[in-house]
């Protein structure tokens, strides 16, 4: 997507983030990676659902810590593990 497309749609809205009751850190195993795995992944700014490019630093069994820059300025959040490919799984054909 378009940088300029991207740094648009995060200042449209405050970037959401599970919150503890869905991440259960204190219930789940928890591992962080000192070389966070470059994934792409679905997130959102407010209501508008957006996919970026991101590294994986965290992550439970159904979870995942990432972080990602746009337009200099970086991001972190939570998302479920389903909103999170490997960055060379690449995208899944249109059907």
């Amino acid at each position: 997507m378009d940088e300029r497309v991207l740094e648009r749609i995060a200042r449209s809205g405050a970037l959401q983030t599970l919150s503890d009751l869905e991440l259960q850190l204190d219930a789940e195993l928890f591992t962080r990676d000192p070389r966070p795995r470059p994934v792409t992944a679905w997130v959102r700014f407010g209501e508008t659902p957006v996919q970026v490019r991101a590294d994986a630093c965290a992550w439970t069994p159904h979870a995942v810590g990432i972080r990602f820059v746009i337009g200099g300025r970086e991001f972190k959040t939570w998302v479920w593990a389903s909103a999170v490919r490997a960055a060379d799984q690449g995208r899944r054909p249109a059907t």
